[in-house]
Formats: structure tokens, sequence, C-alpha cells
């Protein structure tokens, strides 16, 4: 009996409770009604109001799935979803309408990074390949100015080291013979009317004398040999020929026996303490290239040791086909490490501007017409800033010339995502002037 009891008092109360639950709705208009007001109360919200909620004014109310969706009142987006209220921020009416903001945390999931514009020297390095080759200007022909029969010879072979005034070989010639022949007569003659009381004969002698000497000079014999055959008083059969220059024979045409025509090529000497290194530049380097400049250069079989020189000369055409032009180094070669015929790289280091604002490349957006940077100006705000670039430096770097100031900081990274931020809220303030101004417009 008392389990009966008690089933009948929990009973009795919850038939209670649900009388009372009724009463409720039916006073208060049930959830529905509570729904609706809520809903009521927030559609009394616009566009230039302030939200109770957040305390911040209104700006706009956009769809979540389609930001050009935009409304002065909260509804519904034509995909059914609840549109969104956008803010005003302080001190947004001064700001372009381009300037965007990013809470820190969101710029560090976007890998935001930052730089300042700096002022430095900026200089282009310009890489490139040369070839080695021989100094023209120290370059000398052997040959005779008579021809003759070669008698002996000091130097036998191509590439043999020669010293300046070693001798090469050793000539006979009829011609030098008769030459030396009409000296001697001449310098005995003077002697002996040297002391002739007629100044007109001694005149004529001494004329005589040293027109002969003339003669043996224009055919390059040395005043030492003059003077060994005057001391003599006997004419040689054959001269010796000598080496003009210390170097390197590179030609050789001079045999024992061999018959010589006067002018024919018989030794070829370069003297290679100085070589020539022939290089190629592209078009767009050449205002970075000039006569006298520094440059260096790299041996593939020399590692880690690089030579220094400079541009001797810059050739005033290009290459219509390469599009090229060339450039002629030189470069002092002690000890001869530097050979005619090897290939090196070849580097050249140009000051485009001793002191010039500087920014890195990769902050730059370059669409093809403008050149955008995003400047960053603190608390989480960044705006982007047209720029007038320069010339570009060796680590990347861009010469500023108009649109930024020294020691301002700038985004390095992920100014993509920004940029597009930043047009869309450009191109929604646009659409809301041209709502303001055409009154009901959509």
């Amino acid at each position: 009996m008392k389990r009966v009891s008690l089933m009948l008092i929990i009973i009795i109360g919850l038939l209670g409770l649900s009388v009372a639950l009724q009463k409720l709705s039916f006073n208060s208009g049930g959830p529905e009604l509570i729904a609706s007001e809520a809903l009521a109360a927030k559609k009394k919200l616009k566009a230039g109001m302030v939200d109770p909620k957040t305390g911040k004014k209104i700006k706009y109310w956009v769809a979540p799935m389609d930001p050009t969706y935009i409304q002065d009142e909260p509804g519904k987006s034509p995909m059914g979803m609840d549109l969104v209220p956008v803010y005003e921020e302080e001190g947004e009416d001064k700001e372009p309408a381009s300037t965007i903001r990013i809470d820190p945390v969101t710029m560090q999931n976007m890998g935001v990074r930052l730089g300042r514009v700096e002022r430095k020297l900026l200089t282009k390095y310009i890489r490139t390949v040369g070839n080695v080759t021989y100094d023209e200007t120290k370059i000398f022909s052997v040959n005779t100015k008579f021809s003759g029969w070669i008698e002996k010879l000091y130097v036998n072979f191509v590439a043999e080291d020669v010293k300046k005034g070693q001798p090469l070989f050793e000539i006979y010639s009829p011609e030098l013979v008769s030459a030396q022949e009409e000296y001697l007569l001449a310098l005995k003659q003077s002697s002996s009317l040297s002391d002739s009381s007629y100044s007109s004969i001694r005149e004529g002698a001494r004329r005589l004398l040293e027109a002969s000497r003339t003669r043996l000079r224009y055919w390059d014999l040395t005043d030492e040999q003059i003077e060994q055959l005057a001391k003599s008083g006997k004419a040689r059969k054959t001269l010796k020929i000598f080496s003009p220059a210390t170097g390197i024979v590179t030609k050789k045409n001079a045999f024992k026996g061999h018959y010589v025509k006067a002018g024919e090529l018989q030794y070829e000497i370069v003297d290679l303490s100085t070589v020539w290194v022939d290089v190629d530049v592209y078009e767009y380097e050449l205002p970075w290239v000039r006569k006298g400049m520094a440059a260096e250069m790299e041996l593939a079989y020399i590692p880690g040791k690089r030579f220094k020189g400079r541009v001797l000369f810059v050739y005033p055409y290009l290459e219509t086909k390469t599009r090229t032009a060339k450039l002629r180094l030189e470069f002092p070669n002690p000890g001869y490490q530097l050979k005619p015929g090897m290939y090196a790289n070849i580097y050249l280091k140009s000051v485009i501007a001793k002191d010039s604002l500087v920014i890195p490349q990769e902050a730059v957006i370059d669409s093809g017409v403008r050149k955008v940077v995003f400047v960053a100006m603190g608390k989480g705000k960044f705006q982007p800033r047209d720029v007038k670039i320069g010339l570009e430096g060796n680590d990347n770097d861009y010469q500023v010339l108009e649109g930024l100031k020294e020691g301002e900081e700038i985004v390095l990274s992920a100014q993509f995502m920004l940029d597009s931020e930043s047009r869309l809220r450009e191109a929604i303030q646009k659409m809301l002037e041209l709502r303001k101004r055409v009154p009901g417009g959509h």
C-alpha cells in the first residue's frame, strides 16, 4: 500500500508541473515567440547603428560565403545563410579604403614576414664565361729585311722560352756582306781623309761613313755589332738575329739551310706577362659595364683562387644573333698560370649607386602595369603603396626611386593574400559609395 501511495504522489506532482509549464508558455508566448522577438530586435539594427552586444558601429551586413553580397540590414543570403555584420574600426574613415587589418594570430598563421627600407650601397654583379687569349700588343714577329740562307739555329722548337736579346739564328746574306765591306771602306777612307786641308773632302768622307752605318742599322744590326765590325776590320759571313722580347715562341718557320726572303716570318714570340680574356655580356648588362672597371677570374684547374684584372676595352657593336656585346679584359700573368685557350669564369662588380634606398625584390608585387609594396602601419594595419623601382642590385635588391621612405616597415611574404584582401575591401568601399549616391541602389 505504501508503494502505491508513493506512485500516486509522483504522478500527481508531474501533472502539476506540466500544467504550470503550459501556463508559463501561454503567458510568455512560447519558444517561437521568444525567437521571433529576438529576430525582431535584431532587425531593428541597420548600417550605421551601434550593436549593443559589441558596442561597435555596424558598417554593413555581408553574406558569409559571398563578400560581394552587401545589405544595410540583417537578413538571409541567396544561399539561405544569416548575414554577418561588419563593424567600423577606430579611425577607419581617415584611412584609404585599401587599408586592411590583421590580428597577430592570423599574421603568424599566414607567415607574414617584415623588413625595412634601407639606405645602402647598391652593387651589381655580372657573371660570365671568358676565353683566355694572347695580349696582341705583346706579339712580336721576327723576320729579316734582306734575303739570305740560315746557317745556324739557336731556338729549335715552338713553345720554347726565350729572353730579350737571346740569339735565335745566324743568316748569310751576300747583300749584308757587301754592306759590311762598304762600311769598312768608308771607315778607312774617313780615317785617311780626316787630316785633309779641304773641309769639303773631310765632310764628304764623314757623310759616306754615316750613310753606310745607317744602312747597317736599317738592316737591324745593333750598335754593338757595328762596333765589333769596326774593331775587327773584317766583314762577317753570317749575322746573328736576336729576340726582340722575352716570351714564348708560338710560331717557327726557320730551319737550318732554309732560304729566307726579306720580310718572311721566321719566329713569332709572345710575351705572356699579361693576357687578354674575351667575354660576352648580355645587352641589358651593358649599362653597368665600363672601361677600367675591376674584374675577377676563376679557373677550373685552380679552384678557390681568384685573379684580379680590369676591363681593357668595350667593343662598340653588338652580335646580332646572340644580342651580346664583347669585352676585352686584361690580367697579369705571373708564373704563366693563365694559359691562352683556357676557359674562365669572370665576375664583374659595378657600383650602381653609393647611397640609395633599397628593398628586397620579394617585397614587390609586379603586375606589369604597377608595382606595389605593402607598408606596415602598426597595430596590425597594412597599406598598399605604389612605388617606382629603379635598377636591380646584386642580392635581389631593388632601388626605390619613389613611394617609400627610409626606415619604413614593409611586408616580405604573404603579400599576395594581403593584396587580395585589400583589393576586395577597396571594391566593397566603391560599391558602398555608389549605393550612397544612388538612392535605393542595390
